[in-house]
């Protein structure tokens, strides 16, 4: 579950992040002080939440041209932390995100569509524990002269993705569904004139 959330999240950073640039194409990086990958869910009917201590994003994009843009972002599965000991010590394991085999959760947009009113969706795909499957991650932006902020939310099915293995694969202890959140703060690149 906590994969899915960081993907998620992944998505919808490179996607904000891809929002909130200049009138031509620019590359954003992504201030990790400032930003933040959450996700949420259910377990034992108590819900929790968590964070990605570690991610990184690759975001290309025009506004003027958003179905010509590209983001890539990686979040490492092993920082993945809730404040509970034993949750967090089974996180990394092979029933959850089998970290020794997938270290990383990948979300690879391929294009962006303008919703309208500072509201995006960057369309591409997820990538946990070797499963890729086609996601969809809505964002809103706005931008403070070199500055853009993201923020945004997507629900995923862990058991899509091969979290949860063994007595984890149904929702009796642990819910099925995940909300991954994103909040992203980045700076425009200065041109390197390709």
């Amino acid at each position: 579950m906590n994969a899915r959330h960081l993907c998620l999240l992944a998505a919808l950073q490179g996607a904000l992040l891809g929002a909130i640039l200049p009138a031509s194409a620019a590359e954003w990086a992504v201030d990790p002080a400032k930003s933040a990958i959450r996700f949420s869910g259910v377990q034992v009917g108590v819900p929790f939440t968590g964070r990605f201590e570690r991610f990184k994003a690759d975001v290309d994009f025009d506004p003027a041209k958003p179905e010509a843009g590209h983001a890539l972002v990686l979040v490492d599965l092993a920082s993945a932390r809730t404040g509970d000991v034993q949750r967090d010590e089974a996180l990394p394991q092979k029933d959850w995100f089998d970290v020794r085999a997938a270290s990383e959760a990948r979300f690879e947009a391929t294009r962006f569509v303008d919703k309208g009113q500072g509201d995006y969706a960057a369309i591409g795909t997820l990538t946990i524990r070797g499963t890729s499957r086609p996601v969809t991650l809505p964002f809103h932006m706005t931008l403070d002269g070199g500055a853009a902020h993201a923020t945004g939310r997507v629900g995923l099915v862990r058991t899509e993705f091969g979290v949860g293995q063994g007595a984890w694969a149904s929702g009796q202890w642990v819910a099925l569904d995940v909300g991954v959140e994103v909040d992203l703060v980045a700076a425009a690149r200065p041109a390197t004139g390709h």
